[in-house]
């Protein structure tokens, strides 16, 4: 079993900038995972916002966030960040962290990763 812990939520004022951390431990049987960040605000469902593969060569984000966050893979073998500028309070949200031993292209039709951590809350103020 892998354990995710997400760190670095917080509340900023619109404009501002947060950087989320994930680190996962317990048994790594795989070399690489798929990395990503989702996000549910109350209300609505849950959205993948941006993932990567730790083995390269693949990087995704939603549209809504596209030039303004940031994934990039961890120190550890089990680890992502998520650097967040310009945030929006559209952006307020609990984020997600997950991660699933399989290459993300192949992940991304249902986003249905094998390990999630318990989330962070990201609250933005105008």
């Amino acid at each position: 079993q892998v354990q995710l812990a997400e760190s670095g939520g917080g509340s900023v004022q619109a404009g501002g900038s947060l950087a989320l951390s994930c680190a996962g431990s317990g048994h790594t049987y795989s070399t690489y995972y798929c990395m990503a960040w989702f996000r549910q605000a109350p209300g609505k469902e849950r959205e993948a916002v941006a993932a990567i593969y730790t083995g390269g060569g693949y990087t995704y984000y939603a549209d809504s966030v596209k030039g303004r966050f940031t994934i990039s893979q961890g120190d550890g073998k089990i680890s992502a960040t998520l650097q967040m500028h310009d945030l929006k309070r559209e952006d307020t949200a609990m984020y997600y962290c997950a991660a699933d031993p399989n290459y993300c292209g192949l992940l991304t039709r249902t986003w249905d990763f094998v390990y999630w951590g318990q989330g962070t809350q990201v609250k933005i103020s105008s």
